[in-house]
């Protein structure tokens, strides 16, 4: 049955491959964004959907919608490196004052509330690879602390609400996600790799290029998502591709794919940047039965005519 969804943050990068898949399945789909880092190019195409609507507005302050909702998905938040220094405090303030609103409304319309977490959540783990159940190793004052403890924050209410109100809850920790849409001065590694190659310029590396991420491509994310819609789970679940790989080897997958003659720099390795980080994702097996089905070259050149594009525009 159709279904009534808002999302904060939807004209950003997976908050808009998640409007395109909710309203593909015939649901109504709100999207709220202030568009500092989302773009409504992002949502363009749904713009003349029927049943699809836009509202500009800042997820911290608070929020009124006329339509009966039977979803809040709060995807909305400043999530890249570079975000971290240019938007310490509206990261700080969407992660709790954008959350509180977020819950408020899902308990005044009755609906049910989704919350987009992170892996940051984990910090630079000491636990190898991440499970749900670890607690984490943050630096609560650390340049990182702006987006790594305003997500520890916004998991913390949710579960507050939950019990206390007894809204109807699902938290998701999202690793190390790409795919088209994603921004040109993102940051994020994948983003940097590719722009750089297809440019022709050299691949900046931080510190010694041994550290590690995994990498799920959006679409896989959007499926762990829709599924987790459709199952009553309270706790966080880890999405991501459990697929390890260290920075050297991204950068020559990148170089391979897009026959990119490009050297490595190697630049200063940033304060609290994870050494590893590859998630556990037992729970999302057992509970949702998924798991990412996309591997990384492939999902890299599903992906390059985009940042293709992105470089056309740029020069």
């Amino acid at each position: 049955m159709p279904e009534t969804i808002l999302i904060t943050g939807g004209a950003g990068f997976i908050g808009s491959h998640l409007a395109d898949r909710l309203v593909k399945e015939g649901n109504k789909v709100i999207v709220l964004d202030n568009l500092v880092t989302g773009r409504t190019e992002n949502i363009e195409h749904l713009l003349k959907v029927p049943g699809f609507k836009f509202i500009n507005h800042n997820v911290s302050e608070f929020i009124s919608i006329e339509e009966d909702l039977d979803w809040v998905m709060h995807f909305a938040s400043p999530a890249s490196p570079v975000d971290f220094e240019k938007l310490a405090i509206p990261i700080l303030k969407v992660g709790s004052l954008g959350t509180h609103n977020a819950l408020g409304l899902a308990r005044e319309k009755g609906a049910k509330f989704f919350l987009a977490s992170t892996s940051e959540v984990y910090g630079c783990p000491q636990v190898h690879p991440q499970p749900e159940s670890y607690f984490g190793n943050v630096n609560p004052i650390g340049p990182r602390a702006v987006y790594d403890e305003s997500k520890r924050f916004a998991e913390a209410i949710t579960m507050a609400y939950h019990r206390e109100h007894g809204i109807d809850t699902r938290i998701i920790r999202i690793f190390n996600t790409y795919g088209p849409r994603m921004r040109v001065d993102d940051g994020r590694v994948v983003c940097s790799f590719l722009s750089q190659a297809i440019e022709g310029k050299d691949l900046t590396v931080f510190g010694d290029g041994l550290q590690t991420r995994s990498f799920q491509y959006v679409d896989d994310l959007i499926e762990g998502i829709v599924r987790l819609m459709g199952v009553e789970f309270h706790e966080p679940v880890n999405l991501g591709n459990p697929v390890e790989f260290t920075m050297l080897e991204l950068a020559d997958v990148i170089k391979k794919i897009t026959a990119a003659k490009s050297e490595i720099k190697y630049l200063p390795l940033g304060q609290d940047d994870p050494k590893r980080r590859k998630p556990d994702i037992s729970r999302a097996k057992e509970l949702l039965d998924w798991e990412p089905e996309i591997d990384l070259e492939i999902g890299l050149k599903m992906s390059i005519d985009y940042f293709k594009s992105l470089s056309k525009l740029s020069s």
